[in-house]
């Protein structure tokens, strides 16, 4: 059966290499390139004594605009591999009856089943993962540049959370399929289940999969995650260590918090900071600035502090497995919606 399976796919599996050939062969050149480019400004910085601003000194136009148009749009690979296999899979077996003669043989729709779709899940694993791997080399000089891992374009390019929304994708696709028996409609569901997903994920979990590090600080002072580390949130806190609401949305703040929930020895200053940071001359912002001051130390004097959450960069790996593994289950949950469907569904 894993033959009948490889003369089934052995065009996909064409189209396939041709396009990690293509892929692999852009990110190859343009890699070291940019390499080349690192290099030399690694030199340069070594030289002068300067390489704490890498990125004021060429960091910003490391690679080429090929290379970097291609590692964008590899993070659509998941959901192209999900709609020309994953989706046809089941989908196109109903649109052609053939599951009529497949499911009459000696073989039952189980093991039919667990075959084929073993075999692809396979292929979507592989598939992202050289993707991933492609990305993640062309990408070690930008991550050493600017160390920003976290940041959602590249988080979603590198490492191993491609591998898992391969996985996911093809699931999807195989179980739209299984439901709907139509491959357009499944291919539809596809991209918009994986995009949608994906984004929810970016702009609203990730950061959230760990408990934040919250660091206070004196109002008069100054705090700066470690390199490459996401913030979470921030604000101030009163006294007694409570939090002060913020409202963003109103001009008569301070910080973001509302000026009149300050203490009112402190007002006067916050009120004045306020008021001359929205001018644009620079005498303004200079008087700015000193009130800004001033109002800090009152508030420092009555027990005010400043705090900021982030999540440690430190932390990347174990958020990749997290995505990874989240993704990777939600893919089981479709495939057992896609087993009890072909079971269960009279053909």
């Amino acid at each position: 059966m894993s033959f009948l399976i490889w003369r089934q796919y052995r065009l996909q599996a064409a189209f396939a290499a041709l396009v990690l050939a293509v892929f692999a062969a852009v990110l190859l050149i343009t890699g070291l390139k940019m390499a080349s480019q690192w290099h030399t400004i690694l030199s340069a910085c070594t030289a002068s004594g300067t390489c704490g601003s890498l990125q004021q000194q060429g960091g910003a136009s490391l690679g080429s605009v090929l290379g970097h148009d291609f590692a964008i749009l590899s993070m659509l690979a998941p959901a192209l591999f999900g709609m020309l296999v994953g989706a046809p899979l089941l989908a196109r077996e109903y649109e052609s009856r053939t599951f009529d003669f497949a499911w009459s043989q000696s073989v039952t729709r189980t093991r039919w089943l667990l075959v084929k779709v073993g075999w692809v899940l396979l292929a979507a694993a592989v598939w992202g993962g050289v993707i991933a791997e492609l990305v993640t080399w062309w990408s070690g000089p930008r991550n050493a540049a600017y160390q920003n891992w976290f940041q959602p374009n590249y988080f979603d390019q590198q490492g191993i959370v491609p591998i898992g929304y391969s996985v996911f994708a093809t699931a999807l696709g195989i179980a739209a399929g299984a439901v709907f028996r139509r491959t357009l409609p499944a291919v539809a569901i596809v991209v918009g289940g994986f995009i949608g997903l994906r984004l929810w994920t970016s702009q609203d979990l990730r950061l959230h999969y760990m408990t934040p590090v919250t660091t206070s600080y004196s109002m008069t002072g100054n705090f700066n995650p470690p390199t490459g580390s996401p913030l979470v949130g921030g604000g101030m806190t009163g006294p007694n260590g409570q939090v002060l609401a913020q409202n963003f949305n109103s001009d008569n703040t301070f910080n973001g918090v509302p000026i009149s929930s300050l203490p009112h020895a402190c007002q006067a200053l916050a009120s004045q900071a306020s008021n001359l940071s929205t001018q644009a001359s620079n005498s303004a912002q200079n008087a700015a600035n000193s009130a800004q001051n001033a109002a800090n130390q009152c508030l420092a004097r009555a027990g005010y502090h400043n705090f900021l959450s982030y999540q440690p960069a430190s932390r990347y790996w174990a958020f990749q497995g997290i995505e990874t593994g989240i993704f990777v289950a939600l893919a089981l949950v479709l495939l057992a919606v896609t087993f009890y469907v072909v079971r269960n569904r009279d053909a």
